[in-house]
């Protein structure tokens, strides 16, 4: 490992661990006893779709894996899709599947009368 990679991933060691520790306030604030079903509701939908970064976690976690697979691609031996073919569906497994059940978890209080 160079000296580049080296620091490229202390980067992103530091970058996960900022990451770990904002994704431990949300679950903290999710344990709280106060919450109800319209701010769970809320919450749930600012994960799918944040309003002030367009995307939300899902997505953009998605379009991390998405980064991996395509620089997967080029590196691959013969580009034989070892790497890039799982990235890519761990892709679209966050946005199809676990993004699509996030969005009806949060419209599951609407339907019983329930405002957010």
């Amino acid at each position: 490992m160079t000296g580049r990679s080296r620091t490229r991933l202390e980067r992103v060691r530091g970058s996960l661990g900022i990451a770990q520790l904002a994704l431990q306030q949300i679950e903290d604030d999710l344990a709280a006893d106060d919450v109800d079903a319209p701010e769970l509701a809320a919450i749930l939908r600012e994960l799918q779709e944040d309003i002030d970064v367009p995307g939300g976690l899902f997505p953009a976690l998605a379009q991390l894996v998405s980064t991996a697979a395509r620089r997967a691609e080029q590196i691959e031996p013969d580009r034989d899709g070892d790497a890039s073919c799982p990235l890519h569906e761990a892709a679209a497994l966050l946005t199809d599947n676990a993004g699509q059940r996030l969005i009806r978890a949060a419209r599951h209080p609407h339907s019983q009368g329930e405002s957010a």
